[in-house]
């Protein structure tokens, strides 16, 4: 019965000869597992394709939405985070898998002719895997994917002549928002897939029609067939692959940010670690040298790849071969200097606002808003005006909300006119920043640690006293030093001392004394605390 539904299918798709001319390929002796790169790519566009349709269902591409649609696929989705994982670790393993295919691809010569063409698809589809990874940067509405955005627009604007118009049409508006958002999010979904597709197909029927270039030195002997030795290796590869994919994507959380908060200048962005050499040749090149590095660099680069193979037209593959020499050059140059600057960006990190440290501002918002004598607590609570702290959502910018915790009544329309007087602030300027920087956290899904008594007398110590002037984990002033790891400087006695009287240890210093302003409850719970942050 099954052979006869076989035969039929056979007799009206040509299944068989499908198969034959697929699985029954020749490959020259000696072809080995480098030649398995191109498989796992194929995995790994499977991946990126399912999870994003996945991800797809349950994202929302409205600015008021999408970082709350995002964030209910890792917290309430069943799996959802590591369908998430699986998107965004898995953005970088294909990055690297397409590497070092290109890599593989120029080692062996596979650029010469009469594979021109199939070099140049590939070279295409590279470029729009790193425009995938590029689009999807701003879809969670995080503060990364904001702030990062808002960098790539600013390189657009410096191109040459077509800067303003190419901005303008990345931002789809005056300004970052909700058109930017659909623009995005139609590339990344409609636009580039097709793209993609189409130098993918491509790719693959100019590779099976001229073949695979083989190793450098086959083996003597008949050609092998692709199906059963070659199929085995492509097996074993991309298992090994998919599970350390699923591992990474298991175990470890896919990063999401606070979010979005345009009125936070504050915070530095940082890319992807495949755009960090670019991000890092900015800095040698600044203001008006910077289309050095966003356009000229790259597109010396790209060209380089581009007509390498209307350069090298010698039949000669081995790289280190004399005709060679200059071409290998080039592009060890290339890969030391992608790999040179990708370290130093890695090693420069600047300290930046760390959304996992619940440093002392955020503890003092959770103290604010959920303590004992909360003033949030009047209207925030089960049955009362306003939803419980617990499931409020930030879908205000920091202003308003600023502005609502210092006069909660202003802000409901209609509840007190221009005559009636207005109440005293219900907290300080800065009680209200604390209350901000803890709803954020909780907003993006982190819980507080346990936090002993004394952390807490340091929280609301150093929101009330010290946050004017010192920032911890990227939030509070810059006037004085930054406090974010004073651990690894100063002991407790140490900086015990300088609380109680600066001038003491500095002589001369604008930090006032505290030893009369503070109890010495307050300052010992402050000096334990940054003690510990090493």
């Amino acid at each position: 019965m099954l052979a006869r539904f076989l035969d039929w299918c056979d007799a009206r798709t040509g299944y068989r000869a499908a198969l034959h001319h697929l699985l029954d390929e020749r490959l020259p002796g000696g072809t080995g597992w480098a030649f398995t790169l191109g498989s796992v790519i194929l995995l790994l566009l499977g991946v990126q394709f399912l999870s994003g349709f996945v991800l797809a269902m349950y994202y929302v591409p409205s600015p008021l939405l999408a970082y709350d649609s995002v964030r209910y696929v890792m917290r309430d989705l069943p799996m959802g985070s590591v369908v998430r994982g699986l998107h965004v670790w898995g953005a970088s393993f294909l990055v690297v898998a397409a590497v070092a295919h290109m890599l593989r691809a120029f080692l062996h010569g596979a650029y010469k002719a009469p594979r021109e063409l199939t070099w140049l698809s590939g070279l295409a589809a590279l470029l729009v895997i790193l425009g995938f990874a590029l689009s999807g940067y701003l879809l969670p509405w995080d503060q990364k994917a904001y702030w990062a955005t808002t960098v790539t627009i600013n390189v657009a604007r410096g191109a040459p002549l077509v800067g303003e118009w190419l901005a303008s049409g990345l931002r789809g508006g005056p300004e970052l928002g909700a058109l930017t958002l659909g623009r995005w999010y139609a590339a990344h979904v409609f636009l580039l897939p097709a793209v993609l597709l189409a130098f993918a197909v491509a790719h693959l029927f100019l590779m099976r029609r001229h073949g695979i270039s083989g190793p450098l030195r086959p083996k003597p002997g008949p050609a092998t067939p692709f199906f059963p030795w070659h199929v085995m290796k492509d097996t074993v590869v991309m298992a090994v692959v998919f599970a350390s994919l699923l591992t990474l994507a298991y175990f470890v959380r896919a990063p999401l940010d606070e979010m979005a908060n345009p009125a936070d200048a504050s915070y530095v962005p940082r890319p992807e670690w495949y755009f960090l050499s670019l991000f890092q040749l900015l800095k040698y090149f600044p203001g008006p040298a910077e289309p050095v590095a966003t356009q000229l660099i790259p597109g010396l680069a790209v060209g380089f790849l581009a007509l390498l193979p209307f350069l090298d037209r010698h039949p000669e593959r081995r790289p280190w071969a004399r005709a060679r020499l200059p071409y290998s050059v080039g592009m060890a140059v290339l890969a030391a200097g992608v790999a040179g600057l990708t370290g130093l960006g890695l090693r420069d990190r600047p300290e930046g606002k760390a959304a996992n440290d619940w440093g002392l501002l955020p503890v003092a918002g959770l103290e604010l808003a959920t303590g004992e004598n909360s003033v949030c607590a009047r209207c925030h609570v089960a049955g009362g005006p306003a939803a419980p702290m617990e499931r409020t959502s930030l879908r205000r910018d920091e202003e308003w909300l600023l502005n609502h915790m210092t006069d909660p009544v202003a802000i409901a329309p209609g509840v007190r006119t221009a005559e009636d007087r207005a109440p005293r602030s219900a907290m300080g300027r800065f009680g209200a920043q604390a209350v901000v920087a803890y709803l954020r956290r909780r907003h993006a899904g982190i819980e507080p640690p346990p936090l002993e008594p004394g952390v807490r007398l340091a929280a609301m110590t150093y929101a009330s006293t010290c946050v004017v002037c010192h920032r911890v984990s990227g939030e509070g002033g810059t006037l004085g030093p930054d406090l974010t790891a004073v651990g690894q400087r100063r002991d407790a006695a140490e900086i015990q001392a300088i609380i109680e009287d600066a001038s003491l240890v500095y002589g001369e210093s604008s930090m006032p004394r505290f030893k009369d302003k503070l109890t010495g409850a307050q300052i010992e719970a402050l000096a334990g605390y940054f003690a510990g942050r090493k």
